[in-house]
């Protein structure tokens, strides 16, 4: 077993190295014909950008990164020549940041004019990238099953390997997840081989090319599979474990991923049928209530799915069931913590300082998108314009592009998932998720759910707050016999599974938040006042 599982590290390795890989290599010759359909496309007018760019370009072999450059150098040029000559047009490919001219401006260009022998193996470099990443990874975890010995959390080593404490392991890692979410949000331009990698698979799903968030859905789901395999090994002793991780796996690839690419493939707008607001901070967007609303019955229902899920259905499953139903069973961003992050838990900061940071930036975010969301209505149904200025110079639009910026790209992804083995993995959903924050309200002041403790029983091991991914001391609730009744608690019930003494336990009571060990004491006729103690839980 040991055997197999140390060929599934030598397989996985390869996956990725030919991933790296397939990322610097490949060539790209832009056709006349590529150029002007280009050009025309994206609105582009001037003259000397178009000069300088297609001398430069056009019938010459070269990189993704020399392409991309020669495009931008060009673009300040011609920047600089409008300036001199007092121009105020409006130039689509020079009055916008970088980051929106890789994305939007230099990737079709690169992607249609990839050439040479990649393009036409895209099926082998899938099998040699993320077909050997996936078989090894299955290769490393399966084996586990014999190697771990009887079922139960085993805490060998979980401190000492590089992999899980902050070593350099780890911190490859983390330097290997910020890197491709940089490439994946802003330079999608110099990853167009892994891309063009899934082509065959999205066509076959929505009968269109693949793009770069074809490609992370893809890998998404693929990481999420594989991961999911090592907690049904790790937990299989805990039926709740195995139930709920395969529930939010199903959740993840066929609301998150397969439904939406078949909805596009009959013409329909893309939709997540899970997703919520303000998670989902784009929904009240105007080019998505316009989308929506023009695609039929069909969009029509999905706008007013997208509202009652946020304003029904979210509060009262909250009431019942506690923010865990959806942080922990439904949502895709908990899914990936629960499964590539579940081996990097323990590593979430359990100070008071880190709790003190993490009440003020995600209840922060939650503020920054209702205030944006609220923006948004205002201007969509007074019909002004996104992009006018409404106050101090800034517009709608402004606000949005912010937003998206430093929540939807750096904060949920950059290092929401990129620093899984620095700080744990609920990094986003501890300090910046505002549907995490919203869910929260609800449970912390008008909820059933709550874990419950049994004092009496505690040996203070420490298992519950080392495997806690929200940084709770769950330890100290547990000796003191009280109920975890925490906004951040997102009610994986890990804590409940690592306890040897079983003092621990998720429940869905009444309203008055009873602990067990107040209960026992009232069932066993000891001294207390059961009314005295209702109170004080309220």
């Amino acid at each position: 077993m040991k055997t197999i599982k140390n060929i599934g590290y030598i397989i996985t390795f390869l996956g990725f190295a030919f991933f790296i890989g397939s990322i610097f290599t490949g060539t790209y010759k832009v056709t006349p014909d590529t150029y002007h359909s280009w050009i025309e496309s994206k609105g582009i007018k001037s003259e000397i950008f178009i000069e300088n760019t297609k001398n430069e370009i056009v019938n010459k072999e070269m990189s993704a990164w020399d392409l991309s450059n020669i495009i931008l150098k060009n673009a300040k040029i011609s920047n600089k020549y409008l300036k001199e000559q007092q121009e105020i047009e409006w130039n689509k490919i020079i009055h916008i940041k970088w980051s929106k001219t890789s994305k939007e401006y230099i990737y079709p260009l690169v992607r249609k004019s990839a050439t040479g022998w990649f393009i036409n193996n895209t099926f082998l470099w899938f099998f040699l990238t993320f077909g050997l990443a996936i078989i090894g990874g299955l290769l490393v975890f399966i084996p586990d099953y014999k190697l771990l010995g009887p079922a139960g959390i085993k805490n060998n080593g979980l401190f000492q390997h590089s992999a899980t404490n902050r070593g350099i392991i780890g911190l490859l890692t983390a330097f290997f997840f910020v890197s491709f979410y940089i490439f994946l949000y802003f330079f999608p331009n110099l990853i167009v081989n892994p891309i063009l990698a899934v082509n065959g698979i999205s066509k076959a799903l929505n009968g269109n090319s693949a793009s770069q968030w074809f490609l992370y859905g893809f890998m998404y789901c693929s990481v999420m599979t594989v991961f999911a395999v090592r907690m049904f090994i790790k937990y299989r002793h805990n039926k709740y474990q195995m139930i709920r991780t395969g529930v939010v796996l199903f959740f993840q690839v066929a609301f998150a991923f397969l439904i939406p690419e078949i909805l596009v493939a009959f013409n329909k707008p893309w939709f997540d049928f899970k997703n919520a607001w303000p998670l989902n901070y784009t929904f009240f967007f105007d080019w998505n209530l316009n989308t929506l609303i023009n695609s039929g019955n069909l969009g029509v229902f999905m706008l007013v799915w997208g509202i009652v899920l946020t304003a029904v259905i979210v509060p009262v499953m909250v009431y019942f069931y506690g923010k865990r139903w959806y942080c922990s069973w439904v949502c895709g961003c908990g899914g990936l913590a629960e499964t590539l992050g579940d081996p990097y838990r323990q590593l979430s900061d359990k100070s008071l300082f880190s709790w003190k940071i993490e009440r003020w930036l995600i209840h922060g975010v939650l503020v920054f998108a209702t205030i944006m969301t609220a923006l948004t209505l205002y201007v969509y149904f007074a019909e002004i314009p996104s992009w006018k200025e409404l106050f101090w110079g800034i517009s709608v639009y402004d606000v949005q592009t912010w937003y998206g910026f430093f929540i939807g790209s750096i904060f949920s992804g950059v290092i929401g998932t990129g620093f899984y083995p620095i700080l744990g993995n609920r990094v986003w959903c501890r300090f910046g998720c505002p549907l995490a924050a919203y869910l929260g309200l609800v449970q912390r002041f008008k909820s059933r759910f709550r874990i419950t403790t049994n004092g009496g029983q505690c040996i203070s091991c420490g298992n519950c707050s080392t495997y806690c991914e929200q940084g709770i001391d769950v330890r100290s609730y547990a000796q003191k016999g009280q109920n975890i009744v925490r906004s951040s608690c997102v009610g994986c019930g890990v804590c409940s599974a690592v306890c040897p003494r079983g003092v621990l336990k998720l429940e869905n009571g009444d309203d008055t938040g009873s602990s067990r060990t107040e209960v026992n004491d009232v069932l066993l006729g000891n001294d207390i006042d059961l009314l005295s103690m209702t109170k004080k839980n309220d």
